[in-house]
């Protein structure tokens, strides 16, 4: 229980190095390292700095309930380092615009809005279906985690515009990812780093233009989320052209490289887990999101002093919530390395906070529903044809926005 008498210090991990707390900066993996460190030693809440910075990591269920949900105001996200790419999106803005935006997105992805979506993701998956059909049938060898961007690129697609993915747009969104793996090296000054990706922001831009005016013109046989912020560009002078792009960025960021990297390791657990392929397919994508959520971490900045589980947060404090720890912590789920989708199949009940792949509270990821029931209609196609042998496994994790296979995985089926 919070208590707001006599707060404590959160406890520090002393045994961490300052130089190497500095590499993180350049090297994703010594965060992570970092981190696990941190819990391992203190606990659900552990505090060190990165630099110059007062940092506190959180993977306590009640914390992270208190950081994300109950205290948005307090404990805010400041500008993403995604900001070059996805501009004034939705994912990285805040205060006032950021309300507004979220507002007008929310209704597309959630009851009503979701049904105007069904036919476009059981097109997408059925579009992929036939392409592993005819792979089953050749013996051909394929990579996998292009596979899955390809469907999970063609479902965003088809609900933002209304049209399917062809090969030119998607030849040149090749872009996004591209940007999306070279975050975590970019150079600390924007200038710079806007200079290192100059040419793949362009023809991000291109892609996006070419969008927006079709739509506009009217050429797209159905209308699509890109349909709802033109017309919001009528009544809202702050919807430019601009903004669209950069909402249109941000959808297609968020909507398809965490789908695509869900994906890649639901068929990779399964390789080690055979067994495990007769479980529902909720469950499948459930326990897989555990281990790879699609948000590992979750930073945030406390503007004011406040009192986290009955300890002192000074105003200043870098937050770090974790929820790529949190659902490997073995008092929350026993034997959490294990992939067990019977996790999500029998009765139980987890303290909120101590599952969320998709973040927690108002800014939460507002498509959820959407990528929870894409990732299901495809493995309903998918899994029937039967298992994969997998020629490249990967041998670790990539972290970025996103926590990716550390490279290509080649397969075939068995």
């Amino acid at each position: 229980m919070t208590s707001t008498s006599q707060p404590r210090p959160v406890r520090d991990v002393p045994e961490l190095a300052a130089e190497a707390v500095e590499q993180w900066r350049t090297e994703e993996a010594e965060l992570v390292d970092l981190l696990a460190r941190a819990r391992r030693s203190v606990g659900g809440l552990a505090a060190f700095r990165l630099g110059p910075v007062p940092t506190v990591l959180v993977t306590d269920p009640a914390a992270v309930q208190h950081v994300l949900a109950r205290h948005p105001d307090t404990y805010v996200k400041r500008s993403h380092r995604a900001r070059m790419l996805v501009g004034d999106g939705v994912l990285s803005a805040t205060g006032d615009a950021w309300k507004r935006q979220r507002r007008l997105l929310q209704s597309q992805f959630t009851g009503t809005g979701m049904r105007r979506y069904e036919q476009r993701i059981a097109d997408a998956a059925r579009r992929t279906a036939t392409r592993w059909e005819g792979y089953r049938r050749t013996g051909e060898t394929f990579d996998l985690g292009e596979e899955m961007r390809r469907f999970a690129l063609d479902t965003v697609w088809r609900a933002l515009t209304g049209l399917p993915l062809d090969e030119h747009t998607d030849a040149e969104l090749r872009s996004v990812e591209r940007v999306v793996a070279a975050m975590p090296t970019l150079p600390g000054s924007v200038d710079e780093a806007r200079r290192t990706v100059e040419a793949d922001l362009a023809r991000i831009d291109a892609v996006a233009e070419a969008a927006i005016s079709t739509a506009r013109l009217g050429r797209s046989p159905e209308p699509g989320v890109l349909h709802t912020l033109l017309e919001a560009s009528a009544q809202h002078p702050e919807y430019t052209d601009r903004l669209i792009r950069d909402e249109l960025v941000t959808l297609l960021v968020a909507g398809h490289e965490t789908t695509a990297t869900t994906l890649t390791w639901l068929h990779l657990l399964l390789d080690r887990t055979p067994t495990a392929r007769d479980a529902d397919p909720a469950a499948l994508v459930s326990e897989t999101l555990r281990l790879y959520p699609s948000a590992w971490l979750l930073p945030r900045h406390a503007v004011r002093d406040d009192v986290l589980e009955g300890h002192h947060i000074a105003a200043g404090t870098d937050i770090l919530v974790c929820p790529f720890l949190t659902h490997r912590d073995p008092d929350l789920w026993p034997d959490p390395e294990d992939f067990d989708p019977s996790r999500f199949t029998t009765p139980g009940r987890l303290p909120v906070g101590a599952y969320l792949p998709f973040g927690l509270g108002a800014r939460a990821c507002l498509g959820t529903q959407f990528a929870l029931r894409e990732t299901t209609a495809l493995l309903e196609l998918l899994l029937p044809l039967g298992p994969l042998t997998l020629h490249t496994p990967p041998q670790g994790c990539a972290y970025s926005i996103t926590v990716r296979p550390d490279g290509p995985v080649l397969a075939s089926f068995t």
